[in-house]
């Protein structure tokens, strides 16, 4: 029996392997300023779009028990766990919390999310390939223009290794952080809220990676926010 255990736990950690979470932000531990997502221990993906885990993939409701302080203009690194094992499109979004809120117990609903990155993939003989793909460390610039205060950082790698069909897999988490610095000499622009940002059906979540007949790619939610 023993050996039946130890045999289902080794297929168990195979299957898992593939699949991933993101942690922490680097230079703090695990789930400490990230809020516990629902996946912490299987790593397994949120697959429909139209559910409130597209949004932070929460465990539970309520914030992480800590807020990492980050320099408008400066640079914030996730961490990827084991690491982003898939191909597929990375993206970062950020929601500014409201007055009278905080980070650690805003539950970020609402057209209040603004992308800050998107990485594009290269496409050679009708594959794409994104250079994210094998990274353990993914690092962002957090926009010089925005307004001091708290805010959600939201991670998202859409994984499209088998994306042909709709309900694909996608890798979620959010960060609590404390923007110092900024000028808030802009507004963000093309609020989004989660859900509500993207269908099941959108060209940059249903697709064929392997053959895309040459057409560039299109990222799903809206353009990147620059100052």
């Amino acid at each position: 029996m023993k050996a039946v255990a130890a045999i289902a736990l080794l297929v168990a950690g195979a299957q898992a392997a593939p699949h991933y979470t993101f942690p922490k932000l680097a230079g703090t531990s695990d789930w400490s300023s990230v809020r516990q997502t629902a996946n912490f221990q299987s790593n397994g993906p949120v697959t429909d779009v139209n559910s409130d885990a597209i949004r932070c993939y929460q465990r539970a409701a309520g914030g992480a028990p800590e807020t990492t302080q980050v320099n408008a203009g400066g640079q914030i690194t996730w961490v990827a766990a084991p690491n982003i094992y898939h191909p597929g499109a990375l993206s970062a979004y950020m929601a500014k919390v409201p007055s009278g809120q905080t980070a650690a117990n805003w539950d970020g609903s609402g057209k209040v999310w603004f992308k800050v990155f998107q990485d594009m993939p290269t496409a050679s003989g009708g594959q794409y390939t994104w250079p994210s793909n094998g990274k353990a460390q993914i690092s962002f610039t957090v926009p010089q223009c925005l307004a001091e205060g708290d805010y959600l950082f939201r991670i998202e790698h859409v994984a499209l290794h088998s994306a042909s069909a709709a309900g694909g897999a996608q890798f979620i988490s959010c960060a609590q952080v404390h923007v110092s610095g900024g000028s808030g000499s802009a507004q963000p622009k093309d609020l989004v809220s989660f859900p509500g940002a993207y269908k099941a059906t959108d060209p940059g979540l249903m697709i064929n990676i392997y053959n895309n007949g040459g057409k560039a790619y299109q990222p799903a939610g809206p353009s990147v926010f620059t100052c």
